[in-house]
C-alpha cells in the first residue's frame, strides 16, 4: 500500500544536504507532496512530507536517510501520516489566507506573542513565519534600526473587526506597527500609489511655512491642526488659511521648494517602486508649485493639488480652480485607476490626515502614515514607527529586494 510520511531534519546547514536526501527519495520513486525550510544561524530545520508509491519498499529509505543524516551530523525524525489525516489537511486549502505584518525598530518576543495570541483567538492557523529585514547587528544606529517578519496565517476569521481594533491597540502600546491583509493575487500586484504630500512625502505644512514666511505662522498652524483633526471643514480652512498668504512674494516658494525636508525612507520606496514599473500620483491639499518638485524629484507620473493665484509676482490670498480636499482626492483615485486601466485593489493610498480617509478606505492598500489617532483609528492600515519605506515590508518586498 501507498505510505506518507513525514520526514524532519535538524541540524547545522551545509552545502548538498537537499540533494543527498532526495537522492534517496528519488531511488524509491517517491513523491514530494509538501516541502518546507528554514535557516537560523546557521541551523537547518528541514521538513519533506513525501509518498511512497504502491510496490515500492520503504525501508531502504529509512536505513540510507538515518545512514546519510548521521554522516552529515543531523538529526532525523520519520512520523507516519494517515491517509484521512493527510485528506484534512489538503481540505484546508479552502480557508482564508491572510498576512500580518509586524514591523517596528525592534521586535520584541513581548510583541510577537501578543499578536500570535490573538491569531490564535481568531481560530487562525501560522503557517509560516519569515523575516524580510536583513540580519540585524547588534551594535546599529538608531535611525537605521528596523525589523520586520511576516505570519502567513489560514483559516475562517470569526471576527475581522474584533482583530482590526486588538491590532491597532497594541500598535499603540507596544510601538509596533502590525499590518492585517488577505492574500490573494492583488496584494502582490499593485500597480499604482497615491501619496498625500504634506507631512507625508515631506517632514512638514508647506502652508505653515508660507505663513512663517507672511507672519501668520501661529494662526495658520492653528486652522491646520485642526483641519489634521477632522474638527473644522478642509476647504473652509483652505480658504482661510491661503487668504492669510495674501501679498507673500513668490520667490519665497521657490526658496521653500528647493529645501522640502523630503520624508525619512521617501527615496528608498520610491527607487524601488519605479524599478517595479509601479505609477505614482500625488494628491495633495498642498500646493502644485512645490508637488511639481517632488514630480521631478521622483519621477511622479501625476500631481494633482491646489493652486495659488499669483499677480505680479506676489500671492493675492486666493486660489484657482477647485480644491482638492477629502472628496476630491478620492475622485481623482478612482480617475487615475480607470486611466491606467486596473482595479482599485491594485491602488495603494498614503496619508496622514483626516482628508485623506476617503482615499485610504477606497484603495485596495490605505495607509495611514504617522497620523493622528482619529485617522489610523479609522483607516485600515498604519504605519507609525518607521519611515516611508515601510510600505515596502507591507507589499512582502524583502531587504534583498530593495535598494539600500
Amino acid at each position: 500500500m501507498e505510505e506518507i510520511v513525514l520526514l524532519n531534519v535538524v541540524g547545522q546547514d551545509k552545502p548538498g544536504v537537499m540533494a543527498a536526501l532526495t537522492e534517496i527519495l528519488g531511488s524509491c520513486n517517491a513523491n514530494i507532496l509538501d516541502i518546507g525550510q528554514t535557516d537560523i544561524h546557521h541551523t537547518l530545520a528541514l521538513g519533506i512530507l513525501f509518498q511512497v508509491p504502491k510496490g515500492e519498499d520503504s525501508a531502504p529509505i529509512f536505513k540510507y536517510i538515518l545512514f546519510k543524516a548521521s554522516e552529515l551530523g543531523l538529526t532525523v525524525r520519520f512520523t507516519p501520516i494517515s491517509e484521512e489525516r493527510y485528506t484534512n489537511w489538503v481540505n484546508r486549502q479552502g480557508k482564508g489566507r491572510y498576512i500580518v505584518t509586524m514591523l517596528g525598530k525592534t521586535i520584541s518576543a513581548k510583541q510577537l506573542s501578543y499578536v500570535t495570541k490573538a491569531i490564535a483567538e481568531q481560530h487562525l492557523n501560522i503557517d509560516s513565519i519569515k523575516r524580510l529585514t536583513g540580519r540585524p547587528a547588534l551594535h546599529q544606529e538608531e535611525e537605521h534600526l528596523r525589523s520586520c517578519i511576516e505570519l502567513s496565517v489560514r483559516g475562517d476569521l470569526a471576527d475581522k473587526q474584533k482583530l482590526s481594533e486588538q491590532f491597532l491597540r497594541y500598535s499603540s502600546e507596544l510601538g509596533v506597527d502590525i499590518s492585517f491583509q488577505r492574500d490573494d493575487i492583488f496584494r502582490r500586484n499593485r500597480r499604482l500609489i497615491c501619496f498625500d504630500m504634506d507631512s507625508t512625502l515631506i517632514k512638514t505644512e508647506v502652508i505653515d511655512e508660507l505663513a512663517d514666511r507672511a507672519g501668520v505662522g501661529a494662526e495658520v498652524r492653528a486652522i491646520t491642526e485642526s483641519a489634521m483633526r477632522g474638527e473644522i471643514d478642509f476647504s473652509e480652512s483652505f480658504a482661510r488659511r491661503v487668504s492669510l498668504l495674501k501679498g507673500l512674494d513668490e520667490s519665497v516658494m521657490r526658496e521653500i521648494a528647493e529645501n522640502l525636508p523630503i520624508m525619512d525612507g521617501a527615496d528608498r520606496l520610491m527607487s524601488t517602486l519605479k524599478q517595479c514599473g509601479m505609477k505614482i500620483a500625488i494628491l495633495s491639499g498642498g500646493f502644485t508649485y512645490f508637488g511639481n518638485y517632488l514630480k521631478k524629484r521622483f519621477g511622479v507620473d501625476y500631481v494633482y493639488s491646489n493652486e495659488l493665484e499669483i499677480v505680479d509676482g506676489k500671492l493675492t490670498g486666493r486660489y484657482v480652480g477647485d480644491i482638492v480636499d477629502g472628496k476630491r482626492k478620492a475622485e481623482l483615485l478612482r480617475l487615475i485607476a480607470q486611466v491606467e486601466n486596473i482595479t482599485l485593489e491594485q491602488v495603494i493610498a498614503v496619508g496622514d490626515g483626516a482628508n485623506d480617509l476617503p482615499m485610504l478606505n477606497l484603495a485596495g492598500l490605505g495607509i495611514a502614515f504617522h497620523a493622528k489617532p482619529k485617522v489610523k483609528a479609522n483607516a485600515r492600515q498604519s504605519l507609525s514607527t518607521i519611515g516611508l519605506d515601510g510600505i515596502l515590508y507591507f507589499l512582502g518586498f524583502r531587504d534583498i529586494h530593495i535598494d539600500q
